[in-house]
């Protein structure tokens, strides 16, 4: 994984601020009123009971069991932390919950065993197979964890996978094939050279073997040597791997020359650069021990310049990360009911994902990684976990192997249909602050805040500072800010903080002084006014930007909005061609991102102003290669009542309607009718909006947007990114009073994109 420092202050605050843990459980029906709980529960809930009885396979129509997996442990190898107990998992198996759901929107119950004993452990889950549609075995330590899937997958009725096992295997599995595939070489002609035994390890090369490996070709190491025949742990899983081909004293730098692979599994730093010198010309190294690779990939590459290696961490190329397997796997396996995870839908996912870092990169996902192109070669291999198409991509290839070897108890039928179920499912609520804050950390900048002695500000500077997001420069009273960061526990030290009234570098402010006086001479300012001004945090940090002194700059949380965006105006100033600056807000919903605008500058914007809102946010959405569906909304549908604002909404649609004529901008509307599609349909079927919701809504003053926004976020529980500042010439974004660290935070990754741009 990516290192970023992680304070242990911040990971306990984390999992236990608000509800303790990770997860929760949500009703997904009507609970509104008695009739609502009478037909949850009682009595109405007999009926569906009585359903069942008389058919099981209705318990799949009835409840939740279709959609929900358990993630099952029991604690004997957690991670890096070993054998920690059933009570000290649970942190990782709420985790492993979350992934489910914001990949493939499947729900879990994270289930900890207190057992070691494997016949007590099988019995329990057997037990429980009327409530799951699958098991998901998390950190159970080897040999156990082959005997106990074994088992369950021999005598339960629905899919078990232990993705230590599996999921490291299938990721490694497409990236083999793609590798080999670059160097022109075949699977079944190479020899591969294994570091490591334990369960991913042995998965691992299992699935090599079906993908064309020959055994013979494969030299196994664990921590006590080579695997032969005599060596001094060997059971009946070590003796499939288990080689003469070299002496029982033979070291894994004998191993190593002239091999085509290596696979580690095991320890950091046990290769070294002399052994890859060792290895055949185009070599293809897998070093994929946690957290730290058996070697670098500096160090690797530096060694050899026809490698190609991948490693368990997302900042170098090639990272296999499990992410891309399990969520659609799983997710694949029960939209078709499957009765097992066959050894056929285990290739049919490593297939599907070789075959998908083949095909063109979406614009979204080069953003996430800051590539300006993604192209299949020696440092992309694998897709990235970002990639939305996963969902769709490997899911259905799953499902439709299941089908094909006989284990699924529902055929889907209409693929085109599956696929556009699934892009439902998948939502763009945290992905897109995933996305900004991933790029963010690929390149930060340096980010001035006008509003430093405030603790909520400096936690948000202590945690973007931590993750690599930006650089910080802090304006502020410097004795005030550091008894803040001393009284909290905050580690700030050696942070840029600068005193615009007494500055420790009096010609800066003579400087920012002078340019302002220039900019602003025939605005009414005098050259003592422009010192007086540029002394002021919000002129100082704005001056910054504008002399690249600074990339972007922050403030507001303290102050009113006019105060903090005139400096920016006078300062900045607009992008060539704007005449009215705007703002936007990205509310996160299950649904996908909404779009508001304008939220924060013009309180009664004419027509045109308005087309020019509309025109600046339609370009801020398409940033995050996302299509802009535009809704003009007011009180009125379609010209069915009269007024200012109505008349005023109706006319910049028709010449947005006329100028963008491929946009999809329908109004003037209500607000209820850019998402109520049945509505819409079956009243106004003329409307460019009858066919997919609305994501971009365009206000008609700032009161209606303003009440808008806030209703919904607070009412919703939304987070939300914003307000983001359209039209200006560099990034000054103003925080709204009350912003919370998460929020300052996600405004800090935004600005640090647009930065980016240059």
């Amino acid at each position: 994984m990516e290192k970023h420092r992680i304070r242990r202050e911040d990971a306990l605050e984390y999992h236990s601020k608000g509800r303790p843990g990770k997860i929760e459980v949500v009703p997904s029906k009507e609970t509104e009123n008695q009739r609502d709980l009478s037909l949850a529960y009682s009595p109405g809930v007999a009926e569906p009971c009585l359903a069942i009885a008389q058919n099981r396979e209705d318990v799949y129509k009835y409840t939740a069991k279709g959609n929900l997996v358990a993630v099952i442990t029991n604690g004997t190898a957690v991670l890096g932390l070993g054998d920690i107990g059933p009570e000290a998992s649970k942190p990782v198996m709420e985790g492993k919950g979350v992934l489910f759901k914001i990949y493939a929107d499947i729900d879990v119950f994270d289930i900890e065993l207190n057992t070691k004993d494997t016949d007590k452990f099988v019995e329990t889950v057997k037990l429980l197979e009327p409530t799951f549609g699958a098991v998901n075995l998390e950190d159970i330590k080897a040999p156990e964890c082959f005997e106990i899937e074994r088992r369950l997958r021999a005598e339960m009725k629905i899919p078990v996978m232990h993705d230590d096992q599996h999921g490291t295997a299938i990721i490694s599995g497409a990236a083999l094939l793609n590798a080999l595939e670059i160097v022109g070489k075949r699977p079944e002609n190479i020899q591969l050279v294994v570091n490591g035994a334990g369960a991913a390890a042995i998965s691992c090369v299992r699935l090599y073997l079906q993908l064309g490996v020959q055994r013979s070709h494969v030299i196994m190491f664990d921590k006590d040597g080579l695997i032969h025949a005599q060596h001094p742990g060997m059971n009946d899983i070590l003796q499939e791997f288990a080689t003469d081909r070299l002496p029982p004293n033979a070291t894994l730098i004998d191993a190593m020359v002239g091999a085509d692979v290596f696979l580690g599994l095991s320890v950091g730093n046990v290769v070294t650069p002399d052994m890859i010198r060792l290895m055949s010309p185009n070599p293809v190294v897998f070093a994929m021990a946690n957290p730290d690779p058996e070697i670098g990939y500096d160090e690797a590459m530096a060694v050899r310049s026809d490698l190609i290696m991948a490693t368990g961490r997302s900042d170098y190329p090639n990272q296999v990360n499990n992410v891309l397997g399990f969520p659609y796997i799983f997710r694949g396996a029960l939209d078709v009911r499957a009765t097992e995870i066959t050894e056929n839908m285990k290739l049919a996912a490593t297939h599907a994902l070789a075959d998908l870092a083949k095909k063109p990169v979406p614009d979204m996902v080069n953003m996430a990684y800051n590539e300006k192109n993604l192209v299949f070669g020696r440092t992309y291999i694998i897709p990235k976990p970002m990639d939305p198409r996963l969902l769709t991509t490997v899911a259905p290839a799953v499902a439709r192997a299941a089908m094909q070897d006989g284990v699924a108890q529902k055929d889907i039928r209409d693929w085109d249909e599956y696929r556009q179920q699934l892009e439902k499912r998948l939502g763009l609520d945290n992905q897109i602050s995933r996305i900004i804050t991933g790029k963010a950390r690929r390149a930060p900048k340096r980010v001035v805040f006008a509003d430093a002695e405030n603790l909520t500000v400096l936690k948000a500077i202590q945690q973007v500072r931590d993750e690599g997001i930006c650089q910080p420069i802090l304006l502020g009273d410097i004795p005030a800010i550091e008894k803040i960061i001393r009284d909290n526990g905050l580690d700030l030290k050696d942070i840029n903080i600068i005193d615009t009234r007494q500055p420790k570098d009096p010609e800066m402010a003579e400087r920012y002084a002078e340019l302002f006086f220039e900019k602003r001479k025939r605005k009414g300012i005098v050259r003592t006014d422009a010192l007086k001004m540029i002394r002021k945090r919000n002129y100082f940090g704005a001056m910054m930007v504008e002399t690249g002194d600074a990339d972007a700059l922050i403030s507001g949380l303290t102050r009113n909005y006019p105060d903090t965006i005139r400096p920016g105006l006078e300062i900045i100033g607009r992008q060539q061609g704007v005449h009215r600056v705007a703002g936007m807000y990205i509310l996160l919903t299950k649904k996908g991102p909404l779009f508001f605008a304008d939220t924060t500058v013009n309180v009664n914007p004419t027509v045109d102003e308005l087309v020019e809102i509309a025109e600046l946010t339609a370009r801020g959405v398409e940033r995050f290669n996302i299509k802009p569906r535009i809704a003009m909304a007011t009180y009125s549908s379609f010209g069915s009542a009269k007024g200012d604002d109505a008349v005023k909404m109706r006319n910049a649609t028709a010449i947005l309607q006329q100028k963008h004529p491929d946009w999809v901008i329908e109004g003037e509307m209500q607000a209820h009718l850019a998402f109520n599609m049945e509505l819409v349909k079956e009243n106004y079927p003329f409307s460019k909006l009858s066919g997919e919701a609305a994501n971009t809504i365009i206000f008609p003053n700032l009161s209606a947007s303003n009440i808008a926004y806030n209703l919904m976020k607070e009412t919703g529980e939304i987070e939300y990114i914003g307000p983001i500042l359209l039209g200006i010439r560099k990034p000054v974004h103003v925080l709204q009073l009350g912003s919370t660290v998460r929020e300052i935070v996600n405004m800090v990754a935004f600005a640090v994109v647009e930065a980016q741009r240059g």
